[in-house]
């Protein structure tokens, strides 16, 4: 089976489709699969659904389709720093679900994993609650949330063999291996193909059964936050 393509727009031909629900990778500015979003935002698909834990900022990460009003729906755990997902937002012109983010890295596990839901305490009486199902155990109560199931999973690793098995770098293994698990079809964007067999199975990040097509390319790295002092003067 052939996963490895030559570009973004390839390995995601026959995949898009308008209305479709998206789970994406990433960690603040960490870990997004940037050329792959690029390649949605060219194809024009829109009226989107993204799980992500957040939208990126407003031209970098999902904050370039926002722009391009591609997205109709965000899944999200953090959407500060992002203006126009902002101004969307309290207009009404895009639709919110706020997910706590361990909730929302369990439902991306659990829909990969065949768990059709899941009982947390995370958000009872808070607004997160609204709507879903309360249950009792031990006195406690808790809230039912459901597993996450993709139409298609975006991310964005630092190595990959061609059978899919990937590695992530640090922080950006914290989103990227739920949201890869939970698509129907998976396409990675990596910074490195390796050969078979050169990757140490103990340190495989995610196994290459979840992964379905790859690309490798050069990716920006960026800064979130950049705090400098004042230089003394001598």
């Amino acid at each position: 089976m052939k996963k490895v393509y030559d570009s973004a727009s390839e390995a995601l031909d026959g995949l898009l489709h308008d209305g479709m629900l998206v789970a994406a990778g990433g960690f603040g500015l960490c870990g997004i699969p940037e050329l792959l979003l690029a390649a949605i935002r060219d194809a024009g698909t829109k009226d989107m659904t993204f799980a992500s834990n957040n939208a990126g900022v407003d031209d970098f990460g999902i904050g370039i389709l926002l722009q391009t009003r591609q997205v109709k729906k965000m899944i999200s755990s953090y959407v500060g720093e992002n203006a126009e997902f902002m101004r969307q937002y309290l207009s009404g012109e895009l639709e919110l679900e706020f997910n706590p983010q361990g909730t929302l890295a369990e439902r991306m596990r659990a829909g990969g994993c065949g768990i059709p839901g899941f009982y947390t305490k995370t958000g009872v009486g808070t607004v997160i609650a609204e709507g879903k199902e309360h249950h009792d155990f031990d006195g406690e109560t808790y809230i039912l949330e459901r597993g996450i199931v993709a139409d298609l999973s975006i991310v964005k690793a630092w190595k990959a063999d061609d059978t899919g098995n990937l590695v992530f770098r640090k922080t950006a293994r914290n989103f990227n291996p739920p949201a890869a698990m939970c698509g129907k079809v998976c396409v990675a964007e990596v910074e490195e193909i390796v050969p078979r067999e050169s990757l140490d199975g103990d340190m495989i990040h995610l196994p290459g059964i979840y992964v379905h097509r790859i690309i490798q390319g050069d990716h920006e790295k960026r800064i979130e936050q950049r705090t400098v002092r004042q230089r003394e003067e001598a």
